[in-house]
């Protein structure tokens, strides 16, 4: 081991005893130089040591908002997790959906076993901060790819949109519309990639009237749809990126007077508790939504106990099919 960690000092340029604290995650060593020597451990297949420090019994759960189903769910996941391990959640909602330093600074202040933050990713300083007082963070479904060491936590986005949109070429349909969530987030991203090569390898094209980019939502879906029926450009066959832009698709078919599925199909995204409940019940892509908080804290525990795992996790999607997609007739 002395030889090995010698040849890192010599390969970063540090002392040895600076590669020493920085395996056995020391405090006592600058941010840049703690990088470029965590670089090198892992590249020599060497994994840091976690600081010996006492339980607090918490683990801190921060979400932008609990207004809809999806945070309901994924939320449960991570508070029956944390149950089962005999740790209570501290659960902190939070607006703003980019700077949750301040929370992660609170939760390191006051004392934390662990850090699972939904979508909010904290910054590079305050990831240096987490990392030198030894508290493991889990990110997920991050709005953008989340930083090198960074350990993060996602459904399969591409998959799952290509899957939906298979599901409507194999009924049939060749006019089908895309509403997408916003592009400047990864999963809406993949959403909108997904649906796109589906189309591309049935050999389809993809109608760029037929494709609103104007986000999630049970009101961008409505609107979407009913600038699409009101400009003549009708599809049999809709793809919503996420259910609740389904729900807003099928009152907007509706009002104009046509029927789900006789005249359009829809199908969902996230199969949210509701969706199966429906008028008719929706077709949709079913995301582990409970099963990601679950997993969360599972990793962040792992992290905690110094057990090595993956940066990135991508739990399975499923289409599940129900009574909103038929056909066209």
């Amino acid at each position: 081991m002395a030889a090995q960690l010698a040849e890192i000092a010599a390969e970063v340029g540090v002392s040895v005893p600076t590669v020493s604290k920085v395996l056995n995650a020391r405090p006592d060593v600058s941010a840049a130089t703690r990088k470029r020597v965590t670089a090198a451990l892992l590249k020599h297949g060497l994994t840091i040591r976690p600081r010996a420090r006492s339980s607090t019994g918490l683990l801190d759960v921060r979400i932008v908002n609990l207004d809809g189903a999806w945070a309901e769910t994924v939320v449960r996941g991570a508070a029956a997790s944390a149950q089962r391990h005999g740790k209570d959640l501290v659960l902190t909602v939070d607006p703003d959906p980019d700077d949750c330093d301040g929370w992660a600074r609170r939760a390191m202040a006051r004392g934390t076993d662990g850090l699972v933050s939904f979508v909010a990713v904290p910054s590079e300083d305050a990831r240096n901060d987490l990392a030198d007082s030894g508290v493991p963070l889990v990110v997920v479904d991050p709005l953008h790819r989340a930083p090198d060491g960074t350990t993060s936590i996602s459904a399969t986005n591409f998959q799952g949109a290509f899957d939906a949109t298979s599901h409507l070429l194999s009924l049939g349909h060749r006019r089908v519309a895309a509403i997408t969530g916003p592009l400047h987030q990864d999963n809406a991203i993949a959403r909108f990639a997904g649906f796109q090569a589906a189309m591309l390898q049935a050999g389809q094209q993809v109608d760029p009237a037929l494709v609103d980019r104007s986000g999630y939502g049970i009101t961008n879906g409505y609107d979407a749809t009913r600038a699409m029926l009101d400009g003549g450009t009708r599809p049999t066959a809709i793809f919503a990126a996420s259910d609740d832009s389904a729900l807003g698709a099928i009152r907007a078919i509706r009002e104009h007077g046509l029927h789900v599925p006789e005249d359009i199909s829809v199908i969902g995204f996230d199969d949210l508790p509701h969706s199966q409940w429906t008028d008719p019940p929706l077709t949709t892509i079913r995301q582990p939504l409970a099963q990601m908080g679950d997993v969360a804290v599972e990793l962040l525990l792992r992290l905690r106990a110094g057990l090595a795992v993956a940066p990135h996790t991508e739990l399975s999607t499923s289409l599940v099919v129900r009574s909103s997609t038929a056909p066209p007739a």
